[in-house]
């Protein structure tokens, strides 16, 4: 980053700083995380605009009509989010290609989680949302509350079983890094099988994953995020999943078909996390 860049991205986020401490904020929120934080904090009434379009049900009170409808999250509407004149407009790497346009709006923070610790960034994210609407402390004991379901489903767990969790998109298969999982609930995935490899699109990379290669890894549970159900194409029938692993010999192998909009739309908030978890868990 230029230094130039640098000042610039440090002046928004004083004038955002600024503008919240002058009264009380009006926050766009183009990340579903953000808002179910906000939500969970008591802070709600200071949203008011986000993209409704295949908004997750736990958050369907913010599709009423008290809320600014500000479009989709990779394809706002300008001229309605303008017109909801937000004083602060939160976002994720999906919204990367409108950034400056939103920009121009209302000051900008990206929220996008940092670091490799998750349990680390997101305590930092939620406190640093809260604390700039002067909420620490009901960020401090919802962490901790937080913290302690976490725990109680860690112990729920019976035994160390091995959790493979992918993402479906179109028919395909792609193996899915879930923090959630690995980190928060610290259950283990098991090793990929030999002949499988990472593919490098651009700056994205992902591992192809069949159903015999998956019954060959011989988790104890396969988790399925969806993606094509979460954006509104053809969804993935479990059934025929099921059957192509029993066919490889994964018929032990317990299917679990998560929650399309909470894992692949949401994320990263005092109440999704808890949700994930929850569902993950109860899938074993």
């Amino acid at each position: 980053m230029t230094l130039v860049k640098a000042l610039s991205a440090a002046g928004l986020v004083l004038a955002s700083q600024l503008a919240l401490a002058a009264g009380p904020a009006r926050i766009a929120s183009f990340d579903h995380g953000s808002l179910d934080t906000l939500d969970a904090l008591g802070l709600g009434g200071q949203v008011v605009a986000v993209p409704k379009q295949a908004m997750p049900a736990y958050l369907s009170a913010y599709a009423g009509a008290d809320y600014t409808d500000a479009g989709g999250l990779r394809s706002a509407d300008l001229d309605a989010l303008r017109a909801a004149g937000p004083s602060l407009i939160l976002i994720t790497g999906r919204q990367g290609d409108i950034k400056e346009q939103l920009a121009a709006i209302a000051p900008v923070r990206d929220v996008t989680l940092q670091g490799d610790d998750y349990w680390s960034a997101l305590s930092a994210k939620v406190r640093t949302l809260a604390g700039d609407l002067g909420a620490a402390d009901q960020a401090d004991a919802a962490l901790a509350g937080l913290a302690q379901r976490l725990a109680e489903l860690r112990d729920s767990v019976d035994g160390h079983p091995k959790v493979l969790v992918v993402t479906h998109n179109d028919g395909r298969f792609s193996l899915r890094q879930e923090p959630v999982v690995t980190q928060l609930l610290q259950l283990d995935a098991p090793a990929l099988p030999e002949g499988v490899e990472t593919v490098t699109n651009g700056t994205r990379s992902f591992t192809p994953l069949t159903p015999e290669q998956m019954a060959r890894m011989q988790p104890a549970a396969l988790l399925v995020v969806d993606r094509s159900a979460a954006i509104g194409n053809t969804p993935l029938d479990p059934a025929t999943l099921r059957q192509a692993l029993d066919q490889a010999g994964g018929q032990d192998i317990r299917l679990g078909y998560l929650t399309p909009a909470l894992w692949y739309l949401s994320g990263a908030g005092l109440q999704s996390v808890r949700l994930q978890a929850e569902e993950a868990v109860a899938a074993l």
